[in-house]
């Protein structure tokens, strides 16, 4: 795996989350599953997208995507790897809600039509930024859904007694939107037991700001589990760089398991 894109993942995601180019960081993480994919290509496909729209508002997008176009949720194979790669959900045109989301957000935001992430327990929807009571499901052919029947969607999947809130249908940021995808990535490889895929995943996850701690310590601990102590002792030096000024102690202490890693090289 090309240390260079994980290298250019961390320097995207490092900034402020606004600052974050969400298709590019997605094209990334499809990188590291195709080392040899043309990041440039495929955000020239999302520009070819937006060029077609006819119609620059969040109904015409949705419209041109999920009806002419055909985007569509893959319902019949909604594990596949695949359906979170974003050049492969522009090829296939089908995927998850979480990337089709993405897509109708970033064709969006070339139309300058101000849509929003929005990470609801179990589903991924888009949100109207000029009308808070307006919600996108990509996932369904671009169904327009009010906050009441988002809730009645929700309990839906989780039940009728399961608890709610309308926090759920708050805005995500971009960091978030990444670390769900990679987070997705990461259950499908560790289920299949596909450990490379998994570690390159793991590693990305810990590269997004406020999220560093948990996928650190998964990665570590499976590098440690593989051997890789050298990698993994590069993994808590990197993670105690990141947190020295907000957790030194922490820091400290990942620097010391560090140490202990690689005196077992010796």
């Amino acid at each position: 795996m090309s240390e260079g894109l994980t290298e250019q993942f961390a320097s995207l995601v490092s900034g402020p989350d606004s600052a974050i180019e969400l298709d590019r960081a997605m094209l990334l993480i499809a990188a590291h599953e195709r080392p040899n994919l043309d990041v440039d290509r495929w955000l020239s496909k999302l520009d070819e997208l937006a060029a077609g729209c006819s119609e620059p508002t969040l109904d015409g997008v949705s419209r041109q995507l999920f009806r002419f176009d055909g985007y569509t949720g893959n319902a019949a194979d909604y594990y596949d790897v695949e359906n979170s790669l974003l050049d492969r959900v522009l090829e296939r045109k089908t995927g998850i809600p979480i990337t089709l989301s993405v897509l109708a957000i970033e064709v969006g935001k070339r139309l300058g039509v101000p849509m929003a992430p929005v990470g609801m327990p179990g589903h991924f929807l888009v949100r109207d930024r000029v009308l808070d009571d307006v919600f996108v499901d990509p996932f369904h052919g671009g169904a327009v859904l009010s906050a009441a029947q988002c809730r009645r969607y929700f309990h839906t999947m989780h039940g009728p007694q399961a608890p709610w809130t309308d926090d759920y249908l708050n805005p995500v940021g971009k960091g978030a939107v990444l670390f769900r995808t990679l987070n997705n990535l990461r259950a499908i490889s560790h289920g299949t037991g596909e450990t490379e895929r998994e570690i390159w995943v793991l590693r990305l996850m810990s590269r997004i700001p406020g999220m560093r701690h948990e996928p650190t310590m998964a990665l570590t601990d499976l590098l440690v589990e593989r051997g890789r102590y050298d990698m993994a002792a590069d993994e808590f030096d990197l993670f105690a760089d990141a947190v020295e000024d907000e957790m030194p102690q922490v820091a400290t202490q990942s620097r010391h398991r560090a140490v202990g890693l690689r005196s077992q090289l010796n």
